[in-house]
């Protein structure tokens, strides 16, 4: 048989085992050689063609044989510059070899997403707001047992999570280039697992998910309300913490104040170490656009920048750190262009945008509806008269953050309350800050809903 019968063969494949396993897992192998009864196929990994024997052996066999070649065995092998050490593999296939067999080199079989080469330890900036979250990472990044897992980092966006992951991933790449590392979303977690269940494959699923060594989930909190993905997600964390596997998860809020993700996850979630990324605070931010801007130094050799610009930015742009970098980018750009000193007029006129958006004041109405909302109540009761417990604790929360994140005076504060007086916003006030000293719960209710509003 040639190639070019084994390529129209190979395609005939494609009605037997769906076109995602056609292009993943038939079309990488190529026909080395039909010697009797033993066909001999080249393949990328040793994995690979562990996985193809395991999965498609019988499939292989069936429309060889239907195309007239009398064949009983398949063999694959990985080419090399010495000899190939081949592996046999009788049809059909009865052997099944562990599920957490690693290889060298890089895993381009598993379906994960790419890691971004800037997002290193190197280039991550580690302050007060991050330093514990960043020690975290480091040490599940060092490959030895650790004494948490999962390890679940959360926080608002563009504070570093999706960093710390990518760079837990590259290190423990280049420490241990064996171990099979697979990064992805959860919005990707997910796409595989509906694709495997229309495509019949999800034992194919359970096996490349259940067969990592360390199991990265960027932003789970998008697997939330959906029931299936969150069943198999739950077996899939059970299996691999049962095999003592690392998993490491991140999110935009604690795994208990995850809406709609169940219970049994929540729990397997804060089993591990949960840790805060806090907003950035000044001295972090300006050691960001530092490092930033000595990078951007050597890219543009002979661009001046002018003393007290890095600290203006620092002061002004408190949002995220992907918006301060992106500010910073685009100063660099736009004073090359024009040939210019980066002053800090120049600054000003280039990100006039960015500064009006970070100048942007947060109104009443926006924490009344945004604690309506964390709370499950309507916005009309929360200005209305209803004294529920359900409904004045709320308000009650509304009011503090009303004082605490804006200028309003507190009769001011009380006109937007249903034109309640300064005395009941002073009331409400001085009791969320005395059950802050003993509400646990009550204390990460305001932590996340002032992220949520300054975010």
């Amino acid at each position: 048989m040639t190639n070019e019968a084994w390529g129209k063969l190979r395609e005939d494949l494609i009605k037997r085992v769906g076109r995602n396993n056609y292009t993943t897992w038939i079309e990488p192998i190529r026909l080395a050689e039909l010697r009797g009864s033993l066909a001999r196929f080249e393949v990328p990994t040793s994995f690979f063609g562990d996985w193809v024997s395991r999965n498609f052996s019988d499939h292989i066999l069936k429309h060889l044989n239907a195309s007239g070649q009398e064949v009983s065995r398949l063999e694959f092998f990985v080419p090399s510059a010495s000899a190939p050490a081949p592996r046999n593999v009788a049809a059909p296939v009865k052997a099944r070899p562990k599920l957490a067999q690693r290889r060298s080199g890089a895993d381009d079989d598993l379906p994960g997403a790419a890691l971004d080469a800037r997002f290193t330890f190197d280039s991550f900036v580690v302050g007060k707001p991050n330093e514990l979250a960043h020690a975290a990472a480091r040490r599940v990044a060092e490959g030895g047992p650790v004494t948490f897992n999962p390890l679940f980092l959360y926080g608002g966006v563009g504070l570093g999570k999706t960093h710390l992951m990518h760079a837990i991933a590259h290190e423990l790449n280049a420490r241990q280039p064996d171990l099979r590392v697979l990064y992805l979303s959860a919005e990707q977690f997910m796409y595989r697992f509906v694709q495997a269940l229309r495509d019949k494959q999800i034992m194919d699923f359970k096996e490349i998910f259940r067969s990592v060594d360390v199991l990265m989930v960027d932003d789970v909190q998008f697997i939330a309300g959906k029931d299936s993905t969150q069943e198999e997600f739950f077996h899939t964390f059970n299996a691999l913490v049962d095999q003592n596997k690392q998993i490491v998860i991140s999110a935009d809020r604690a795994p208990g104040e995850i809406k709609d993700l169940e219970d049994r996850i929540k729990s397997r979630l804060q089993c591990g170490l949960v840790v805060d990324l806090h907003p950035t605070d000044y001295e972090l931010r300006l050691g960001i656009l530092q490092q930033k801007a000595e990078f951007y130094r050597q890219q543009y050799p002979g661009l001046q920048i002018a003393q007290g610009v890095l600290d203006f930015l620092a002061h002004r742009i408190t949002t995220n750190v992907r918006v301060l970098e992106g500010a910073l980018t685009r100063l660099f750009a736009f004073a090359s262009l024009v040939g210019r000193e980066i002053t800090l007029e120049l600054a000003q006129d280039c990100l006039a945008d960015i500064l009006r958006a970070s100048d942007r004041k947060l109104t009443i109405e926006e924490i009344q509806r945004k604690v309506a909302e964390h709370y499950n109540i309507r916005l009309s009761d929360m200005i209305g008269p209803k004294r529920l417990r359900n409904i004045a604790r709320p308000r009650q929360v509304a009011m503090y953050l009303a004082k605490q994140l804006t200028p309003r005076s507190l009769p001011e504060i009380g006109r937007r309350f249903g034109g309640r007086d300064h005395t009941t916003i002073m009331h409400g006030v001085k009791k969320i800050e005395e059950l802050m000293a003993t509400d646990s719960q009550l204390n990460d209710d305001l932590n996340l809903l002032k992220r949520l509003l300054q975010g």
